[in-house]
């Protein structure tokens, strides 16, 4: 096996939306062009390909979705409102900060939802894990060819599934929402290929418990699982200063 290499690191990637944003398609679907704007917008903040602190020209964003500026105005009024993004007047728009506290807010709602997802699918009379057995497949081919990207939605899908197997997708849908400051940390803390590897066994031993219907050892796991990218908040802190905010 290849001895262990560090992921790249958001510093050494294309920031700025002439980089990451690509032309939306409306394929049909009724939605608000301004929504469409906002999900892209949204999506770049999440995965840092717009970085904390960054500059944002409405003009360069919508010559890049190819959209005129109204719904690019729109979209930011609404991360302004959401406190994504930062709004100065006759000085211009900028991404905003990792909040710690709403990291760790998100941290503790993700938890408990989780586990208690886990807990009520345990409980379902028709528990079948063969979907997560899967994403446990995809998650090792994205380990061997060294692709974070793929292991993070991957791992995602993974967690979803724990929600859709408890009856309590949506629950799911609102962790999504509020947890954006705390996958902005996990992408900065993107591990290794070693801590990958660490990862997909954590996630195989929840997919255990779930079928063996082991409360007890799930939701040990789970609490374990969900502070794991916490535990790097001070090293984070101190090699991307600029990226945080109490």
């Amino acid at each position: 096996m290849n001895a262990p290499r560090p992921a790249r690191m958001p510093d050494q990637a294309p920031y700025g939306p002439a980089g990451v944003l690509s032309p939306i398609s409306r394929d049909g679907r009724r939605t608000r062009t301004s929504d469409l704007v906002h999900d892209e917008l949204v999506s770049a903040i999440r995965t840092l390909h717009l970085a904390p602190g960054s500059s944002l020209s409405e003009t360069e964003i919508a010559e890049r979705l190819h959209v005129s500026r109204t719904p690019v105005r729109e979209a930011i009024a609404r991360l302004a409102d959401a406190g994504l993004v930062h709004v100065v007047p006759q000085v211009g728009t900028r991404v905003g900060l990792i909040r710690l506290w709403d990291v760790e807010e998100a941290r503790f709602v993700r938890e408990s939802l989780e586990v208690s997802a886990f807990e009520a699918a345990c409980g379902s009379s028709s528990l079948d894990v063969g979907r997560l057995r899967a994403l446990l497949d995809q998650q090792e081919e994205s380990y061997r060819a060294d692709d974070h990207d793929a292991f993070f939605l991957a791992d995602e899908a993974l967690h979803a599934e724990v929600f859709a197997l408890s009856g309590y997708l949506r629950a799911w849908q609102a962790v999504q929402r509020m947890k954006l400051q705390l996958d902005r940390l996990r992408r900065l803390a993107q591990p290794d290929t070693a801590s990958m590897r660490d990862l997909i066994d954590e996630h195989r031993l929840i997919v255990d418990a779930l079928e063996a219907r082991d409360l007890a050892g799930g939701r040990e796991l789970i609490s374990r699982h969900a502070r794991r990218a916490l535990e790097r908040v001070p090293a984070l802190c101190a090699q991307y200063p600029d990226y945080f905010t109490e």
